[in-house]
């Protein structure tokens, strides 16, 4: 439990140490100046220094007693006005009765947090103190509650919880909770299921940004602690090791726009968080580009007939392709052309019937 920046008390004290402190300064300079030291002579200190010193040493005690023996506890300084805030649950009345009645049996140099310590323990709702004293006679408790963390579904119904577990009993919730699943029933005043407990802190140390969105928290065999969150995909934690590093992660993912629509984001390791459930999106198929060669012309492929399968027909012949003008079509091979086969009785080559003086004989 904190107190406040400084009470009268720890002023007083404060003064009346610094003045114990110049005095007895002052007590060890007279000493030092009355006592010779070995092997100097110094001159005996004349008798009223002597009684000079021992008066502040007897001041000097009587003053302290006083304090810690009346002055702090006196009814000079006792507390008659005292100030409770931060009270929000359905015992607030009561707790604030209980804290005012114990704070006037006390003075604003003599704060007992101990005993107000004792008082809020009764009270789970309540996490801490701070207490702030007005010197001469008012004292101010400001209560400090644990913030509900998720919504503890049990066997006896439904109670926040804070995210150290603690069952927070009429202490009204506002804002909607994230839901955990909690076996067995409430003995005390806090979880003893240790899934739930786990469930509390990852639920508990969520950003505020992400409270709002935070349904529930469940462990799946295959995946172990996992935040379903509302209109996003489902965080996957594993266990409760560096939670805060793994919910900033988390933020940074699902506030990158390529992230929507995934179905869920792993930050089992905080560093390299992963995301699954993205829609694939097949890109558009792309026709090849063919280089244009001179003289070549791309084949063309005829459409398959829709009466191919009626039964054999003739294939079609097909229409010579006319060549590229443009193109030079290489030179023909000559070929020597074959000798004529003779005839029988039929004149020689070049020799007419006139030569020779033979003719050829009628059919």
């Amino acid at each position: 439990m904190r107190t406040g920046s400084a009470t009268a008390g720890d002023r007083a004290a404060a003064r009346a140490g610094a003045a114990a402190g110049r005095a007895l300064g002052t007590a060890v300079l007279a000493w030092r100046r009355v006592v010779p030291r070995s092997g100097h002579r110094t001159p005996v200190a004349p008798e009223r220094m002597r009684r000079h010193l021992l008066i502040g040493l007897a001041v000097l005690l009587v003053l302290g007693a006083a304090y810690r023996f009346w002055l702090r506890d006196s009814p000079l300084v006792s507390v008659d006005r005292v100030t409770v805030v931060g009270l929000t649950t359905d015992d607030a009345e009561r707790l604030r009765a209980s804290l005012t009645s114990t704070a006037r049996t006390m003075t604003t140099l003599h704060v007992e947090e101990d005993r107000l310590r004792r008082v809020v323990a009764a009270y789970p709702a309540v996490r801490d103190i701070e207490v702030a004293s007005d010197f001469p006679h008012a004292l101010e408790i400001r209560v400090i509650e644990h913030r509900p963390a998720a919504m503890a579904i049990t066997e006896a119904g439904r109670v926040p919880v804070a995210v150290d577990g603690t069952v927070l009993r009429g202490l009204p919730v506002e804002d909607r909770l994230p839901t955990i699943q909690a076996e067995g029933g409430l003995s005390g005043d806090r979880l003893e299921d240790p899934r739930a407990l786990a469930a509390a802190l990852v639920a508990g140390g969520a950003p505020d940004a992400l409270k709002g969105r935070l349904r529930e928290v469940e462990r799946r065999p295959d995946q172990g602690l996992v935040a379903v969150l509302r209109n996003g995909p489902d965080v996957v934690f594993g266990d409760t090791r560096r939670l805060r590093a793994k919910w900033v992660a988390a933020t940074r993912v699902l506030a990158d726009s390529q992230s929507r629509g995934a179905a869920y984001v792993d930050v089992r390791v905080p560093g390299r968080p992963a995301v699954g459930g993205l829609a694939y999106e097949a890109p558009e198929p792309v026709a090849p580009v063919v280089a244009s060669t001179p003289g070549l012309t791309a084949p063309s492929v005829a459409a398959p007939d829709a009466d191919a399968t009626a039964g054999p027909q003739q294939p079609a012949a097909e229409s010579p392709v006319a060549p590229d003008p443009t193109s030079v079509a290489p030179p023909a091979p000559q070929v020597p052309a074959a000798p004529a086969p003779e005839v029988p009785g039929a004149p020689a080559p070049g020799v007419t019937g006139d030569e020779g003086g033979a003719t050829a004989p009628a059919p």
